[in-house]
């Protein structure tokens, strides 16, 4: 199930988000939690099943049409299950107006799972 960043998820929303290659540097990690918690436009999300597994952080582009996949990341122990799939798709349904897109660090993760453009 996907489920708003809260504050007070704060740990286990940096230890996933460390996984993505962009977020190896702490300061770029804290960075890049920071601008979730104060952009109106970025929004992060946690997938929780018993715990929360995984992550997945969206920009909102263009108000009436465009969100931009930023950050997408699953506990290592719990990959290749599909829920990397399961969160774009529960994405999907929380913006059903907006066309999702990933960026060019979660463009090879869309093209893996077979996403296109027009699917998404």
């Amino acid at each position: 199930m996907l489920i708003r960043y809260k504050k007070n998820y704060e740990k286990i929303a940096m230890g996933l988000l460390s996984f993505m290659p962009t977020e190896k540097d702490l300061k770029k990690l804290q960075q890049s939690m920071k601008e979730y918690e104060n952009d109106e436009n970025k929004q992060l999300f946690l997938w929780k099943e018993e715990d929360i597994i995984g992550i997945i952080g969206v920009e909102i582009i263009d108000e009436n049409s465009t969100v931009e996949i930023q950050h997408i990341s699953v506990n290592p122990s719990h990959r290749q299950q599909g829920i990397g799939k399961r969160m774009v798709k529960a994405l999907r349904d929380s913006y059903p107006q907006k066309h999702l897109k990933p960026n060019e660090y979660t463009a090879a993760f869309f093209e893996k799972c077979d996403f296109t453009e027009e699917g998404c």
